[in-house]
């Protein structure tokens, strides 16, 4: 993974602020095709996290903030008949990532004040541990859901956390790292989809030992970020140059499209991991080959985190890809309408590509924002609140398609919610500073 070279003189040609980051003043508002100059370390009187040592750290966490939550999706079926659940269970377990996110995410900043960044990042991974390795037994459908709400307190978190990590201690690593972070989130959630059916073991409870194993691989970034917290302490980004913010961030009309984008995104996004495999089963496919075409939708986020930050970067059409990621992903339910299964891989390419969104909103939340501080800020409300929107939206599908009995019906919603996903994203994409927004 190349560094991005950053330099004091005079910015190059660009349409977007860099991901990289600038000193704390304000500065002047970007110009069309501008950025601002970045600087090359961690943040002012941050202890600096060697290379390797944060290609581990980033690595190890952005793997395991997606696998508890889209390997539940092609299981979702042998879990709730074990429970005895329904339909609306179904909807509950596919919007409760969501929730999860959005609530606790709102406390990933206030409980990072007090124990640090990586402070946090560690507490909450074991829990995660707790969570997954538990949940498989529980003996009551709430009681799972209660244990699978704790395995999601890491990832709800880290959501909020890792941007503004990766922003206090990347330098010139930061778009690098924000690289890194975007695709290995596409690669856990990937992973967790293809991989649950083949995980099952031979018997009528293979499901939970599909489950159990993603807790112990949430063992690694439990050590590795303790190894990281020796070096770092108490680590929250001390005040901006002008002090404390006391204006909330979503006074900018940046930061609140960005949140309408990432909630909407979301809201697509589990919505999918949940509820596409049994379109795809309700169709006459196999569970095996629905978690397979789950998966690559998830799958083609690994390509859309590898290029998006980079694109963001450098491009000068940005809010026009914003806007075509929309048309996509509403472009893709149109086609599951038409043709669920003999179609399902292109759909789910086109769905995929669509999802780009994604890495596209996570990395516009460093790019968008100058100090550590303001991004950390910005972090904590732009995805607690957009999960929460796509808590409300993952629901309300699973209530459409449990009440219709009509797979149409609710592809047909969600294909009006990709509209609306591209109309903000277009608007979130413009070259502006939410610090210079906020400041007005």
């Amino acid at each position: 993974m190349a560094d991005h070279h950053e330099t004091d003189s005079p910015p190059q040609s660009h349409d977007a602020p860099g991901p990289t980051g600038a000193a704390p003043d304000p500065g002047p508002a970007p110009r069309r095709g501008g950025a601002v100059p970045r600087r090359g370390r961690a943040a002012a009187g941050a202890p600096v996290v060697g290379a390797v040592l944060a290609v581990i750290a980033v690595t190890t966490v952005s793997l395991n903030l997606r696998p508890g939550a889209t390997s539940l999706g092609p299981l979702m079926e042998d879990v709730v008949s074990f429970h005895g659940q329904g339909g609306l269970a179904m909807g509950l377990l596919t919007a409760l990532p969501c929730l999860a996110f959005g609530v606790l995410g709102m406390l990933a900043v206030p409980i990072s004040k007090r124990v640090g960044l990586t402070g946090t990042v560690v507490a909450s991974f074991v829990l995660v541990v707790a969570g997954l390795l538990l949940r498989p037994q529980a003996s009551t459908f709430w009681m799972f859901t209660a244990l699978s709400l704790l395995a999601l307190v890491g990832p709800a978190l880290g959501n909020v956390i890792v941007p503004a990590w990766i922003k206090q201690y990347g330098g010139r690593r930061t778009v690098g790292l924000m690289t890194l972070y975007s695709t290995l989130l596409g690669v856990g959630g990937a992973t967790g989809s293809a991989f649950a059916v083949p995980l099952m073991t031979d018997g009528a409870l293979g499901w939970q030992d599909s489950l159990r194993f993603w807790g112990l691989i949430a063992v690694v970034p439990v050590v590795v970020w303790v190894i990281v917290l020796a070096r770092t302490g108490h680590d929250f980004p001390p005040p901006t140059a002008q002090g404390e913010l006391h204006t909330s961030v979503l006074r900018s009309p940046t930061a609140l499209a960005l949140t309408v984008m990432f909630g909407l995104q979301s809201m697509n996004a589990y919505t999918q991991f949940g509820l596409l495999p049994q379109i795809l089963t309700g169709g006459g496919m196999s569970p095996t080959n629905a978690g397979l075409v789950t998966g690559s939708v998830a799958a083609w986020g690994i390509l859309g985190g590898l290029v998006m930050p980079t694109i963001i970067d450098r491009s000068r059409h940005l809010p026009l890809i914003a806007l075509a990621f929309g048309v996509l992903t509403a472009a893709g339910y149109v086609g599951l309408i038409l043709a669920p299964a003999a179609g399902a891989m292109l759909w789910a390419a086109v769905l995929g590509i669509g999802g780009f969104a994604f890495p596209t909103a996570i990395a516009l939340i460093p790019a968008r924002s100058r100090d550590p501080l303001v991004t950390a800020k910005l972090s904590g409300m732009v995805q607690p609140i957009g999960y929460l929107i796509a808590a409300a939206g993952s629901i309300t599908a699973g209530v459409v398609l449990d009440a219709t009995g009509s797979a149409s019906t609710m592809l047909a919603m969600m294909a009006v919610t990709g509209l609306a996903l591209g109309l903000a994203g277009y608007r979130a994409a413009k070259p502006v500073f939410i610090d210079d927004e906020i400041a007005r």
